[in-house]
């Protein structure tokens, strides 16, 4: 049985991928701050700002680790530079969840899993950094997967969202964002087909078709329902059509893992009525 070890286990998509993987793997992950994983034994403390990512993967001795970790501090480049190196000295595949941000410099046009990235964000420039580290590990050991927006029915995303409806708080709108997207569910599925079939490469793991971020808020705040009505902040980034897409082209998965936006839609929309 394959043994992983998911740093930032306790985040959103940690904990779903915990859930997804759990059953088929011997699963382990760590938490920062949320005191509830204290009791937890397949859950062990860990703040990459103070501490050494090496004790917990000695004492763990994973086949996969998954990264997760969340933010864009400095010193998060320099926990995944001891865990690539221990990845490689012990022969440890390694998934780092990264971003479609690492494009977001490019504002014309959607972007492929071989091309240059570019980003002016702080976050975006993190997630490049430790990529071009990741990208120089052996042939067959490592995984990048570019995640865009993701939504779902308790991601923080939609729960920001009705809370701000709720309390009647602005909401920001981006008209002119092209994007595509996904939901925790799809994700933690392509993932976990990804960790089985043990594939390589960079993965992006986005809806095949786009969407303006303005248009899915709307439609996705009419399917909540809601009794109270929106108020939106209208932010023009730019007067053209700006692009923060991830698509696939080289590395695309089977077809029963693809999806569209409105997949995704149905999907956020599905898990808030269970």
């Amino acid at each position: 049985m394959k043994r992983v070890l998911l740093f930032g286990g306790s985040g959103f998509l940690g904990r779903a991928l915990f859930k997804e993987l759990h059953p088929y793997m011997d699963v382990y992950g760590t938490y920062c701050n949320q005191t509830k994983f204290e009791s937890n034994k397949r859950y062990y403390h860990y703040d990459y700002r103070e501490d050494s990512p090496l004790k917990i993967l000695r004492k763990v001795k994973p086949d996969i680790i998954i990264s997760c970790l969340r933010g864009d501090a400095e010193e998060q480049f320099i926990a995944h530079d001891l865990i690539i190196d221990f990845s490689t000295k012990h022969e440890s595949k390694l998934i780092f969840l990264s971003s479609a941000n690492v494009f977001d410099g490019f504002w014309h046009y959607p972007s492929y899993e071989h091309d240059k990235t570019y980003s002016e964000s702080t976050y975006g420039l993190l997630k490049i950094k430790i990529e071009n580290k990741v990208m120089r590990m052996p042939p067959f050991s490592w995984a990048i997967a570019r995640l865009p927006m993701v939504f779902g029915a308790n991601t923080p995303r939609v729960l920001e969202l009705k809370n701000a409806i709720e309390e009647q708080i602005p909401y920001e709108i981006f008209p002119n964002t092209v994007m595509n997207l996904t939901t925790d569910d799809f994700v933690t599925q392509q993932l976990h087909y990804i960790v089985n079939r043990n594939l390589w490469g960079i993965f992006h793991l986005g809806s095949a078709d786009l969407i303006h971020h303005d248009e899915f808020i709307f439609q996705l705040v009419d399917g909540l329902r809601l009794n109270k009505k929106p108020i939106y902040k209208h932010v023009y980034a730019s007067n053209n059509d700006r692009y923060i897409v991830a698509l696939p082209r080289h590395n695309k998965l089977p077809k029963h893992l693809r999806f569209q936006c409105d997949d995704v839609l149905q999907n956020s929309l599905q898990g808030l009525k269970k």
